[in-house]
């Protein structure tokens, strides 16, 4: 009852007319920066902070604004995922593979309704689990050490024989490229520079962003340059601009499962929206595929991965709020933030200023509902897109992806560097290579070498440690149990698929 009121107190906080505006103001512009490849939410939200200060908001209120954000930049990476073929955000880059074929086949308002209503159960769920469950999950998630995380990761890449084409090969070799590709730069424990040239604009490393916009951007640009020189490209047609409600309900199941997977990795400190977003969709296809379906237009496909990084993003407060310790890089911001209006978020934050926790909470439930009640009535206008030839649309995509990545960094080099990224991803493309396991090896690697080495310094050089675990050895477990699945499942596949040559 005690929480109730509390959160009946949070939404006296988040109803004061600034607040109202505020979330409101957040939640559109975020889910314009969403759609926009190469922004996404942490410079979203990064952007935004010179503003809060410049106004005067205080804590309460520089939160909920940059909360809206957020879970804004969530809702509209779909956007552009599902109708261009081309990620808003790290987190969306599953959507992409099967939105966008429901996209060519003439759906794309159906998907852009799914990724909508599946974004806002999963971050409803999210919220939900915030205001119940913090200081429990919180808990839980303060026990998993460097070896853990390790173990994590790699069921993570466990999980991406199952993602992205039949080829277990060429699958291994793109998620190599990744692993390859995020070790550029300075050596976390040592301080040496590696693998950079002496090129000092990568010293930091790869940034994900620029790899991630060359990558689908410029390689989707370059795929169409290709087509055009063979045959004029034609305008994708559509069957309706009005999602149908019995393929939103047939996800219902994709959109439980995908929260639910969401918000426990969101929960854990620096696993974030593409861990949620890649397990979301790699438990669904597991439970689900049972035709072969994803990967080719499969609702499913498209629910699963939304709801899980909606979940994640969600869940990632959790551990910023209760114990101080950033669960994904926009909260990670946000901390800082936070600490610069001097609010140390902890344990003790809400016992000491329980209107900034519980009026942030209220304002997600409400920011949720606005962000449904903002997105469903333009799907007519984003499927309408689909109508413009991709001669004329692909030009406005490369200055949008220049223009974005300039913004981040306002280096030439950058732009360099995501045309060498646009090469390499129509390579791979011309060779039937994911992407995906290339961008996940690059997003995860980082963090995977990190805690190996933390806890081989811990452990003195004893590789013991990676099983000493509980935690660990539980998820060892249950990536041997992946991965048996995996081939039971490929296995099955592979009989039906010689049962239907002998019958046809």
């Amino acid at each position: 009852m005690e929480t109730f009121s509390l959160v009946a107190q949070g939404f006296a906080v988040a109803l004061t007319p600034l607040n109202i505006a505020l979330l409101l103001l957040g939640c559109f512009g975020g889910t314009l920066i969403g759609a926009l490849p190469g922004l996404g939410p942490v410079n979203g939200v990064a952007i935004l902070i010179p503003l809060t200060f410049a106004f005067g908001f205080d804590a309460t209120s520089s939160m909920i604004l940059l909360s809206a954000v957020y879970f804004g930049c969530m809702y509209g990476g779909r956007i552009s995922s599902i109708l261009l073929n081309i990620p808003g955000d790290e987190p969306a880059v599953m959507t992409t593979l099967d939105g966008y074929p429901m996209a060519k086949q003439g759906r794309a308002a159906d998907a852009l309704a799914i990724s909508g209503v599946a974004s806002f159960f999963g971050a409803t769920v999210a919220v939900i689990g915030l205001t119940l469950f913090a200081p429990l999950l919180a808990g839980l998630a303060i026990y998993f050490g460097p070896a853990d995380y390790f173990a994590l990761y790699i069921l993570a890449f466990v999980t991406i024989g199952g993602i992205a084409g039949v080829d277990p090969r060429k699958t291994l070799l793109s998620a190599l490229i990744g692993l390859m590709i995020a070790t550029v730069g300075i050596d976390p424990i040592s301080g040496m520079p590696r693998f950079t040239l002496g090129n000092y604009h990568i010293y930091d490393g790869v940034d994900a962003i620029v790899a991630l916009v060359g990558l689908f951007a410029i390689s989707e640009i370059l795929m169409l340059l290709e087509k055009a020189a063979k045959d004029r490209a034609r305008p994708i047609g559509l069957d309706s601009w009005l999602p149908d409600l019995r393929e939103i309900w047939k996800t219902r199941w994709a959109v439980l499962r995908g929260s639910i997977v969401g918000f426990v990795a969101g929960v854990l400190p620096g696993a974030g929206a593409s861990l949620g977003s890649v397990m979301s969709y790699s438990i669904e296809k597991q439970a689900s595929d049972t035709e072969g379906t994803f990967g080719k237009g499969d609702p499913r496909g498209v629910a699963a991965p939304e709801a899980g990084n909606n979940a994640a993003s969600g869940g990632a407060l959790i551990p910023m709020l209760s114990l101080g310790v950033p669960g994904s890089g926009t909260t990670a911001v946000m901390l800082a933030m936070l600490i610069s209006l001097n609010v140390q978020p902890g344990p003790l934050l809400f016992e000491r200023q329980p209107d900034l926790v519980w009026g942030l909470v209220a304002s997600l439930y409400l920011g949720n509902v606005a962000l449904l009640i903002l997105n469903l009535p333009m799907i007519g206008l984003f499927s309408r897109l689909m109508m413009v030839p991709t001669w004329s649309l692909m030009p406005i995509v490369a200055a949008v992806s220049f223009v974005g990545v300039f913004s981040i960094s306002n280096s030439t080099f950058d732009l360099e560097l995501m045309i060498m990224f646009g090469v390499l991803g129509y390579l791979l493309r011309k060779l039937d290579i994911s992407l995906v396991p290339l961008v996940l090896g690059l997003l995860l690697g980082g963090d995977m070498e990190r805690n190996l080495r933390r806890a081989m310094s811990i452990s003195d050089g004893d590789w013991g440690v990676l099983i000493a675990s509980p935690i660990s050895v539980t998820l060892y477990v249950l990536t041997l149990l992946f991965l048996g699945l995996s081939v039971w499942l490929a296995l099955r596949d592979r009989k039906r698929a010689q049962s239907r040559v002998m019958e046809g």
